[in-house]
Formats: structure tokens, C-alpha cells, sequence
């Protein structure tokens, strides 16, 4: 357990003839075991949104109580994201998301193979919070990998690649989910079915991701690439104490609050869109079960080109600025999910644009608050100040589209649901444009 809780030490320096070589054939190694690895996680992440309209049709649950249950995994995951953030900060991520991928796996085993795992709302809710904590050592750990792997000129073409890897694990559910159903014309398939594929990815982390380029014998990546942060000084290299991090680096900093508020509505719309899908669409719209999997692929892979377009326009229209670039998503985003709300039911060809059109606009604002945590803190800091947005993102807006949802649901119709949506979308866009002022002053700062 060692290995998991602290990181590895520093290895004897390569020769320099040797480091260039050494640097890009573990850069491409690496980055492809953390872009697979979090894919995998997302194959036992979000199958029991799948399994939702078998539990109301065939078990009695209502769409509120379900949404209790479903919370539970946002729950723990944003706390899990936050605290585990501190501990992956300080770990060796190639055990630290290897463990985490295969208790999630476990998890979604039992569900799939135990019955008594969906007998009540209790024993749903208990399964799903633990998967929740588990799957909460993903991100941090990825995410201390990019900023020690890439510095600072390259590193928001390389957040923005990778962080479609959630979209590519959570798309291939639907497929999945459909091949498991033709296989053994079982709906518990949805979650067995994903957990051995992700027992594989498991093995694929553990082969593939190492964790410091210091730990392999290379100087730090800001002396490799010379792109040192103006205000760059050795104690950038240094490992930071969990006091330190919170306190001096974290909890401290304003900008990134504003941006963790502005999280939780971003999350409340792409959770209250992503979770429902399938009871929306078979309910209100008509569709079938493979239909409605579809559809769930489809949002998720849509998201794959608006997110790399919208780190390129961050990059690009706005100079590194990230706010602009998400207000402009976000906008975009509101008018998607008014049509998606109000097309009739017989014209299936505009949901399923109008839910592509939702999962290409919102993965966008997503990666940017991802990315701009981390260039907010030092890069030993950077999984807790991620943690920070994920905790506002799961404990606000997700647990709110879980639970809120489905009660405004049962008590107001799914009329009242898409207003409850249309407001999470306002909302975000104030809260982000309150950090117009507030971005400029530090990049200015950072450039002094």
C-alpha cells in the first residue's frame, strides 16, 4: 500500500543523450494510459441510468426515489474527488487509479450478479455511494500526471485531448449495454458487461502509467521543455503537505471559488440531461431501449469535437482566456435544451440533434473549469484545486439534477424539469461572466 500513498523516489538522472528520447517515448505512454485508463473508469460509472426504466417498469421505483439513490454517486464522488484530490497529490498514480478502476468493477459485478443489490432504495443507495468514493481516484490522479508530464505552452491542447476520454469510456456504454442485452437478453447486463471491459483497462493503467518524470530518472518537465511560469522557483518541485495545500494554495484562492460555483450549475445541466435520457426519451418521446442507448452514446461522443474546438477557440479567439470561451458554450447549450424540451414527440431525428447538439456544447465549459483549476495553483496542489470544482460540480449540480429533478418530475412533469434546467443554465453563465475581471487580473499577474 505503500506505493499507493506515496510517490515513487527520484530515480538516478538518465544521460543527457538519452533524456529527449526517453521524455517523449513515456510522454505518449503515459498520456495514453491516463486517456484509456479514465475512459475505463467511465464504462462502471453511469450504468444505472441505464437500468433506471427496467427499475420503475418492472420493480415499482419511482422516478423521485430512484433519484435519491442515483445521488449517491454524486455525493461521494465530489467529496471523494476533493479529499482523495489531497491524497492522489502525494501518490503514485499508477496504483492509486489501477485500485480505484477495479473496486469500481467490483461494484458494478454485484449489481449485475446479486439481486439483493437492487431490492431497495437503501441497499441501491449504499452500492452506489462506494462506487461513487471509488471512482473519485480517477480524475485527481490524472490530472497530477498532465501538469508534472506537460508544462504550461502545451498543456491546454493536452487537457483539452485527454479529457475526451470520458466521453469515449461513457458513449461505449450505450453499445455495450445493447451487445450484453443481444448476448444473454438480460438488463442486468448493462452492469457487468462494462466491468469486464474495464478489468482490462485496469491491467492497461497499471502496464502503462508511471508517475514523476523525476521518479524515472528525467529532470522536471519545465527544464525539459524550458517553459518555466514566470513566478517558477525550485519549490515548484517541491511536495507540498496536506496543510499546505489547502490552506496556502487552495481554500485561500478567490477566483477559483467563483469558478466552483459556476461549476455546480454546469454539472446540474449536463447530469440532469446525461441521467435522464433514457427515462425521458422512452417516456415522453416514445423511444425504445437500444434507441434510447444510442442516444446516450451519441451525447457523449458529440461531446468529443465540441470539446477539443472549444479548447482550441480558448486558445485561439481568446488568447488563454477561459471564461469568454465558456459563456459562448453555455449560451449555445440553453438554446439546444429548449428544443430538445419542447419538439414533439414522433420527430426523433430532432432529439437526437438536439441531444448531440447538448453533448457538443457542454463537455466544452466542463474541461475549461477543469483546466482552469489547475493553472491556478502550483502544480503540486493541482488535484485538490480540481477536487475543489468536482465537489461544487457533484454535491451541487449533480446531486440537485439526481434528486431535484426527478421529484420536480413526478410532481410537475418533465415541463417542469426543463424549467428547473433552463435556470441552470442562466445561472451559469452569470456566475462564469463574474469571472471576466477577476481572469484577466491573474493572468496579468502571472505575466508580471
Amino acid at each position: 500500500m505503500i506505493g499507493i500513498y506515496r510517490p515513487a523516489p527520484h530515480q538516478p538522472s538518465l544521460p543527457e543523450e538519452q533524456v529527449d528520447g526517453e521524455y517523449k517515448r513515456l510522454r505518449w505512454q503515459i498520456f495514453l494510459g491516463i486517456f484509456i485508463g479514465y475512459a475505463g473508469y467511465y464504462l462502471v460509472r453511469k450504468n444505472f441510468s441505464l437500468a433506471m426504466p427496467f427499475l420503475i417498469e418492472e420493480q415499482g421505483y419511482t422516478r423521485g426515489q430512484l433519484g435519491v439513490a442515483l445521488s449517491a454517486v454524486s455525493i461521494a464522488y465530489g467529496l471523494s474527488k476533493f479529499l482523495m484530490g489531497s491524497v492522489s497529490d502525494r501518490s503514485n498514480p499508477r496504483y492509486f487509479m489501477t485500485t480505484g478502476l477495479l473496486l469500481s468493477a467490483l461494484i458494478m459485478f454485484t449489481f449485475g450478479l446479486t439481486p439483493y443489490a437492487t431490492s431497495s432504495v437503501t441497499v441501491i443507495f449504499v452500492l452506489l455511494f462506494l462506487n461513487g468514493w471509488v471512482q473519485g481516484m480517477g480524475w485527481p490522479a490524472c490530472g497530477r500526471t498532465l501538469v508534472h508530464w506537460f508544462s504550461g505552452n502545451e498543456r491546454g491542447k493536452a487537457v483539452s485531448i485527454w479529457n475526451v476520454a470520458h466521453n469515449v469510456g461513457g458513449g461505449l456504454i450505450g453499445p455495450l449495454s445493447i451487445l450484453g442485452m443481444a448476448w444473454f437478453n438480460d438488463w442486468h447486463s448493462v452492469f457487468y458487461v462494462p466491468a469486464t471491459a474495464a478489468c482490462l483497462v485496469a491491467i492497461f493503467i497499471f502496464l502503462t502509467v508511471r508517475d514523476t518524470p523525476q521518479s524515472c530518472g528525467l529532470p522536471a518537465i519545465e527544464a525539459h521543455r524550458n517553459d518555466f511560469p514566470t513566478d517558477y522557483t525550485q519549490t515548484h518541485e517541491k511536495e507540498f503537505s496536506a496543510k499546505e495545500i489547502f490552506f496556502s494554495h487552495v481554500l485561500n484562492n478567490r477566483l477559483l471559488w467563483l469558478i466552483a460555483f459556476a461549476n455546480a450549475f454546469i454539472y446540474l445541466i449536463r447530469y440532469g440531461v446525461l441521467d435522464w435520457a433514457p427515462t425521458y426519451l422512452y417516456e415522453a418521446k416514445g423511444f425504445s431501449f437500444n434507441e434510447s442507448s444510442w442516444a446516450y452514446f451519441l451525447y457523449e461522443w458529440a461531446g468529443i469535437p465540441g470539446t477539443l474546438i472549444c479548447g482550441w477557440i480558448s486558445d485561439t479567439w481568446f488568447r488563454g482566456r477561459r471564461a469568454p470561451a465558456g459563456i459562448l458554450y453555455m449560451v449555445l447549450v440553453l438554446v439546444a435544451v429548449v428544443v430538445y424540451w419542447l419538439n414533439p414527440a414522433g420527430n426523433p431525428t430532432v432529439d437526437m440533434i438536439a441531444l448531440m447538439a447538448i453533448g457538443f456544447l457542454i463537455y466544452g465549459p466542463v474541461m475549461l473549469i477543469g483546466l482552469y483549476a489547475l493553472e491556478l495553483v502550483p502544480k503540486k496542489a493541482a488535484g485538490t484545486a480540481a477536487g475543489l470544482t468536482g465537489l461544487f460540480g457533484y454535491l451541487g449540480g449533480a446531486v440537485i439534477a439526481n434528486i431535484a429533478l426527478g421529484y420536480t418530475v413526478d410532481f410537475f412533469g418533465w415541463d417542469g424539469g426543463f424549467m428547473l434546467l433552463i435556470g441552470g443554465c442562466v445561472m451559469s453563465i452569470l456566475l462564469i461572466a463574474l469571472t471576466l475581471k477577476p481572469e484577466d487580473a491573474h493572468k496579468q499577474a502571472k505575466m508580471a
